[in-house]
């Protein structure tokens, strides 16, 4: 009898990434997020996410790179960082806007505030105020001077796209329902691309097949998803984990001081325990 041959398709490499932004120095919380992206990859990728310019200082750039060598999570290739390639999401941008699946948006905060009490509207999401201004009214506010901003058209641009999916680890296939976060935000006056615009493009420059973050972030996924089949990328495969809480329960997060790796560092801490802290999660 012939020997049968069993045939295996060689596995594909992981590529992850850390993506920070440098608006304060990393504690806890980052480290976590970083080891869960780096103990899974083949290549791991590190990118500075500063396109909020009121909020970024020099110090905390070189700060997060010190603080991963410290860890031990060393990165391939050069690192990517947002400010610098703003040409880049003006472009994608534009692709957007000629399709005609953005509008400005006129309202302030206290707009947007106000009609949030109204009854029946979904919490958290905007209600699409400025979405149906003629374009002579757009055109007339533009011109005044008013400040805006440029928003997605979410249901127009699902419409275009029809039914999308996107493979979540220990989910499995999910359908995209973009509409959950409403008419995003995707470039301001001073900040000329968001963050949602900007991580799609990035991921799919740095070729990252694994998007592994904090499950705070799970919800933006959707509109990821969106926004990837509509500028023509790839998407990866998703993974989010738990997030580091302290003793009150709360997410580590820079707001609230939670304590730096810088401080732990500074204080004698070992990156070997904060590792096996962490556990097998």
């Amino acid at each position: 009898m012939r020997a049968r041959h069993i045939y295996t398709l060689p596995r594909m490499p992981v590529i992850s990434r850390f993506a920070p932004s440098p608006t304060g120095y990393l504690h806890l919380g980052h480290a976590y997020s970083a080891w869960m992206a780096w103990r899974r990859a083949d290549v791991f990728r590190l990118r500075l996410e500063d396109i909020d310019r009121t909020r970024c200082r020099p110090e905390y750039y070189s700060a997060i790179e010190e603080d991963l060598h410290w860890l031990g999570l060393n990165w391939q290739g050069e690192v990517r960082v947002q400010s610098a390639h703003m040409a880049d999401y003006a472009a994608a941008l534009a692709k957007l806007q000629a399709r005609g699946l953005l509008y400005p948006c006129f309202c302030t905060r206290a707009d947007i505030a106000r009609a949030a009490t109204a009854p029946h509207g979904p919490e958290g999401i905007y209600p699409g105020i400025c979405r149906h201004l003629s374009s002579t009214e757009q055109d007339a506010r533009i011109t005044s001077g008013t400040p805006y901003a440029l928003r997605l058209n979410v249901a127009k641009a699902h419409a275009e796209a029809g039914v999308l999916r996107f493979f979540e680890e220990n989910t499995g296939w999910t359908e995209a329902q973009p509409e959950r976060l409403g008419d995003v935000v995707l470039a301001r006056k001073d900040t000329p691309a968001s963050y949602h615009l900007c991580v799609v493009h990035d991921d799919a420059l740095q070729d990252i097949t694994h998007v592994i973050r904090g499950e705070d972030l799970r919800e933006a996924t959707h509109i990821h998803v969106l926004l990837q089949n509509l500028l023509g990328l790839p998407t990866p495969i998703y993974a989010h984990h738990k997030l580091l809480r302290g003793a009150d329960g709360k997410r580590l997060a820079k707001r609230d001081n939670s304590a730096t790796l810088r401080a732990l560092r500074a204080a004698g801490a070992d990156a070997a325990v904060i590792f096996k802290s962490f556990g097998e999660s």
